[in-house]
């Protein structure tokens, strides 16, 4: 694609990045093929060829954004399918992230629409804020069809999910390995996650410390960033990540890790672009570092040699489990086969849907702020995973996991929940009849 900045425009690093991916792209319309908005909605503006030629105009000019730019760009899932059909390699999602931060900057929402972002950003990233929330929502509920706005009504639909209160296991500590320590290893253990499931961090704790690894909750460790990231909220999201990157840069400067894990693949997704979002900061170097211990808990599962629990072998053999591939995972973090392979090792059946690799409709904040698409793509998601009769539908990501089981009646778990009780730990509590 030509492109048109001035030599002044592209000393800014970012309209410099802006412009490298804008020159990649083809028009090849590729992308259109596996966008699940543009499936959705059939507008060619809400597939990211279109989306391109809006932010391209947009950052070429260098004007404010518009309400038709906005519109399309917040229709934008950032379930990054685009990036793995494209046959250029045009890098989307940071020409996206670098969209949502000019549209920020640039742009008024109506009053409503900056009231319900800014509610998001102050309660989603904090555990405790989250979990009032949602008894507040609880409290609310009654009077759900009094709300206007969708928007407050899909909030509302959150009250349907168990509260979790805080973990002890979740406090700064070292859980040591229950054997001979193989791997060091840090948990990010989340925000919003910790609020909705806790046992999700127990599970991988137990199969961690169970196969060789000192599980380390590093001191000043939190919010990942993504959420706010992804509503072009920058100063809030580096300020989270630069929490995480001294957190765990003590830890690798001190005793040392052999990886960072993390069980919420949205976070995950971010964590490996702390070097990106960080490359040009004075934290560059230890963001780097960070990016390149970061490890989904399915690639650090691939590395340890899970060893099943004969003691429910038979049970676990006969049990067909749905995979739902996150798209943070399999699209942002390019993770395909790993979560399949350790459950298939583990005895499990698995079974994938047709359309893998579209979207559910949770991503991040998009369930809240664009119910009616994210309606639309759980009720497709949930069909063609009902479709391959599952006993348990599995997946990596909490967001995924709250879309998909407000869908359908069979229990949905973390992949990690499954594999702890394959090799000892506790049978998962949705599957306790």
């Amino acid at each position: 694609m030509k492109t048109e900045f001035t030599a002044d425009q592209l000393q800014d690093p970012g309209i410099a990045r802006a412009n490298e991916i804008l020159r990649a792209c083809v028009h090849c319309g590729f992308c259109t093929a596996t966008c699940p908005t543009y499936q959705v909605l059939g507008d060619e503006l809400d597939s990211p060829r279109g989306r391109i030629y809006l932010i391209k105009d947009m950052l070429e000019q260098n004007r404010p954004a518009d309400e038709k730019t906005v519109r399309h760009i917040d229709r934008c899932l950032s379930c990054l399918a685009c990036m793995t059909t494209c046959p250029s390699g045009v890098h989307y999602m940071h020409l996206v992230d670098h969209a949502r931060e000019h549209i920020e900057k640039t742009y008024k929402r109506p009053f409503a629409d900056r009231a319900l972002r800014r509610l998001l950003a102050a309660i989603l990233p904090y555990p405790g804020r989250f979990r009032l929330a949602l008894v507040g929502a609880k409290l609310g509920r009654p009077f759900r069809r009094l709300m206007p706005d969708r928007r407050l009504r899909a909030m509302l639909d959150m009250a349907d999910a168990p509260i979790a209160g805080p973990a002890r296991h979740d406090d700064p500590q070292v859980h040591a390995s229950t054997g001979p320590r193989r791997k060091r290893v840090a948990l990010l253990t989340g925000c919003a996650q910790k609020a909705l499931d806790a046992e999700i961090n127990a599970a991988t704790i137990r199969l961690l410390t169970r196969h060789g690894c000192d599980v380390v909750i590093a001191e000043g460790m939190g919010c990942c960033g993504a959420l706010t990231h992804h509503m072009g909220r920058t100063e809030d999201s580096h300020a989270a990540a630069a929490r995480n990157i001294a957190a765990w840069t003590a830890e690798i400067t001190g005793e040392g890790l052999d990886a960072i894990v993390i069980n919420t693949s949205g976070c995950g997704t971010t964590v490996k672009d702390y070097g990106h979002m960080f490359r040009n900061a004075p934290e560059a170097e230890d963001a780097a570092r960070v990016s390149a211990l970061a490890r989904d808990i399915s690639e650090l599962v691939a590395e340890l040699d899970l060893v099943p629990d004969p003691d429910v072998a038979e049970e676990v053999a006969a049990l067909t489990v749905g995979y739902h591939a996150a798209c943070s995972l399999q699209h942002g973090q390019q993770v395909k086969t790993a979560p399949k392979e350790a459950l298939a090792a583990a005895g499990f059946k698995v079974a994938e849907p047709r359309d893998a690799h579209l979207c559910c409709g949770s991503a991040g904040t998009y369930n809240l702020m664009q119910p009616e698409i994210s309606s639309e793509l759980k009720r497709r998601k949930v069909a063609t995973l009902e479709a391959v009769a599952p006993d348990v539908i599995a997946a990596g990501n909490i967001g995924c996991m709250k879309q998909i089981g407000s869908g359908t009646g069979v229990p949905v778990v973390h992949t990690v929940q499954l594999l702890d009780w394959a090799t000892g730990g506790p049978k998962p509590a949705a599957l306790v009849k």
